[in-house]
């Protein structure tokens, strides 16, 4: 009698607590389900005043914002509908530059493995690179000046497929012995998919034609066997007969023969952003900007046109961005990633090589 007691008294214990353990665990869980309710409620109100506020110029940004990206596209459509996202980007659509470059406006000195005259003193390393903090009201970037452009190619991540996989900026400097790159042309985004193995547009690496019919046009940037930087509208076979060793797709261009480019549409979005360009020196300016992190939201194309500019470029193009945007600098990757798990596998990347041996 005694035992069947305890043992009843046990059970009711183990009940007791079972009970006490599942109370516990609904509460948590209402606890999580009412936090994620109130986090979606802010955002899903976040949304709505952006989209249907009393700011036009707000509601612009905010959706070319959204548009410029591969897995946030269905966001303006939340409360805007298919025609009015269509307005919004067709009123804010960037014109192609039909203008070609003059490379005669750039003029490379014999002695390229040094700063020119006014970069004295700026280079203390001697390895013929410097690299600047640029910053603006939603951004922060990195300006690295490669002051020989002999040095600049275009790499890639091996042979392209739509079911291969790209490689990171670093794995192609460790590729190609690369002391510093960032990455380069556009890719297929399978549905967001970060496999990143096969390239849009043309492709020109150190004299090699590697992507697209020969009889194909693309707005494209190059570097040309006399080391200097061209952008404009081309096919691949008019590229390869003005001697572009180096070159990949994407766009548009944003400074073309020492003018900067106003059709860049209503400021575009505040993405991260990368772009090359080249001062009249022949020195190369590869940039990156940061974006999509509470201390750096992103740049818009006229952001990163005025930073160019403002570095003396004389021609500039934009390169793919977004989460691909990195710079690596001596085997180290220098910016911010807008990835939480880390930097994107890619098909093209613009790299520099180590400075010649005296």
């Amino acid at each position: 009698m005694r035992m069947a007691t305890e043992r009843a008294q046990r059970e009711n214990l183990i009940k007791q607590r079972l009970r006490t353990v599942r109370t516990v665990v609904l509460r948590v869980l209402l606890a999580l389900l009412s936090a994620i309710l109130v986090i979606l409620a802010v955002l899903f109100g976040i949304i709505f005043v952006f989209e249907k506020g009393p700011s036009p110029a707000a509601r612009n940004i905010f959706c070319i914002t959204c548009m410029e990206t591969s897995g946030l596209k269905f966001v303006p459509r939340i409360f805007l509908s298919e025609e009015e996202v269509a307005e919004i980007m067709a009123s804010n659509s960037i014109i192609s530059s039909e203008e070609l470059t003059n490379t005669d406006l750039v003029q490379i000195p014999d002695n390229t493995e040094n700063p020119s005259d006014a970069d004295k003193n700026i280079d203390p390393d001697g390895d013929g690179i410097d690299i600047f903090d640029v910053s603006g009201a939603t951004y922060k970037g990195k300006m690295m000046i490669v002051y020989d452009p002999s040095r600049v190619f275009v790499g890639t991540c091996g042979e392209f497929s739509m079911d291969g996989d790209g490689k990171r900026v670093t794995e192609m400097c460790s590729m190609y012995g690369a002391v510093a790159g960032i990455n380069a042309g556009g890719f297929v985004d399978q549905a967001g998919n970060y496999r990143g193995g096969m390239p849009l547009g043309i492709v020109i690496s150190e004299g090699k034609h590697l992507n697209a019919p020969l009889d194909s046009s693309w707005d494209m940037v190059g570097i040309t066997n006399e080391n200097k930087l061209v952008c404009g509208n081309m096919t691949v076979q008019a590229a390869l007969d003005m001697g572009v060793r180096d070159a990949v797709y994407f766009g548009p261009t944003l400074i073309v023969n020492g003018e900067p480019r106003e059709q860049l549409g209503s400021g575009s979005g505040l993405n991260p952003r990368a772009a090359i360009g080249q001062r009249a020196d022949g020195a190369i300016l590869l940039l990156v900007i940061d974006g999509r992190q509470s201390n750096s939201l992103g740049a818009s194309l006229v952001d990163v046109r005025d930073v160019m500019a403002s570095f003396d470029a004389v021609n500039a193009y934009n390169l793919d961005g977004g989460s691909s945007t990195t710079m690596v600098y001596n085997g180290e990757t220098i910016n911010q990633s807008a990835l939480l798990w880390g930097y994107r596998n890619i098909s093209t990347s613009i790299l520099v090589r180590p400075k010649p041996q005296e």
